[in-house]
C-alpha cells in the first residue's frame, strides 16, 4: 500500500520530501490541499479533518507509512532517508548532515519571513544582501565536494536544492559568484530520477508559497 504524504498544494515545506520521495522510487500518494483566495485565504479543507488522522501534532506536512505517523518536515526526510541508507555512513558523514539540516531550516526560515511580509518589496534589497553572505558560507562548507556531506548524496541535499533554486528565483543573479552550488543544482537536476520527476506532469514547478505570500505566491 502507497504511503500517504500531505501538504498544501504548494511547494513550501514539501518539495524536498516529494524529491526525496521520487529518488528513492518510494511508492506514495501525493494529497494537496488548498488554500482558499484573498481576502479569506481559506484553509477549512485541511483544519476540517486535521483531528481525524491519528497524528500526534496534527499539522501539514504529515506522511503515514503503514502504522508509522509522523510530522515535522525533518522527522519526514529522516524517516525516508534512514530506511534508504541517505544519512551518511561515516561519523564525518552524519555530522555534515547534522549541521546542514539545521542550517538549511535556519536558512528557509528566513526567506519565509521575507516571502510573507507586507513589506517584501521594501525589505527584499536588504535581504539579498546579508543572504549573500549566508550563501557564501554554503558554497565554502560544500567546497569541492558534490554532495554536501561529502562524496555521496544526503537528504540534506534535498532542502538545499530546493532552498537555493527558490533564492535564484527570487534574484536570479544572487548564485553567480559561487560556480561550485551552479554546479550543485545542475547536478540534482541531472539525477535520472529527479531529472523524470521534473519532466513529469506530478512536478510542481509553481506556487513555491501559499497565495498571501508577497513571493511565490502565484
Amino acid at each position: 500500500m502507497p504511503a500517504q504524504f500531505a501538504y498544501w498544494n504548494i511547494r513550501g515545506l514539501a518539495q524536498p520530501i516529494r524529491l526525496l520521495l521520487e529518488y528513492t522510487g518510494t511508492e506514495y500518494e501525493d494529497k494537496r490541499f488548498q488554500c482558499g483566495p484573498a481576502p479569506d485565504y481559506d484553509r477549512s479543507e485541511w483544519l476540517d479533518i486535521k483531528h481525524t488522522f491519528g497524528l500526534d501534532f496534527p499539522n501539514l506536512p504529515y506522511y503515514i507509512d503503514g502504522d508509522t505517523k509522523i510530522t515535522q518536515s525533518n522527522a519526514i526526510l529522516r524517516y525516508i532517508a534512514r530506511n534508504n541508507n541517505l544519512c551518511g555512513e561515516t561519523e564525518q558523514e552524519r555530522v555534515r548532515v547534522d549541521i546542514m539540516e539545521n542550517q538549511s531550516m535556519d536558512f528557509r526560515n528566513g526567506t519565509v519571513r521575507l516571502s510573507y511580509n507586507p513589506q517584501f518589496d521594501e525589505l527584499k534589497p536588504k535581504y539579498i544582501k546579508d543572504v549573500y553572505n549566508v550563501i557564501k558560507q554554503f558554497s565554502q562548507f560544500l567546497g569541492s565536494n558534490p554532495w554536501f556531506a561529502g562524496d555521496k548524496i544526503t537528504f540534506v541535499d534535498f532542502p538545499m536544492y530546493e532552498l537555493l533554486d527558490q533564492h535564484r528565483i527570487l534574484e536570479p543573479t544572487l548564485l553567480d559568484d559561487f560556480q561550485n552550488l551552479k554546479d550543485f543544482l545542475a547536478r540534482f537536476e541531472a539525477l535520472p530520477k529527479i531529472a523524470a520527476y521534473m519532466k513529469s506532469d506530478r512536478f510542481l514547478s509553481h506556487p513555491i508559497n501559499n497565495p498571501m505570500a508577497k513571493f511565490g505566491g502565484k
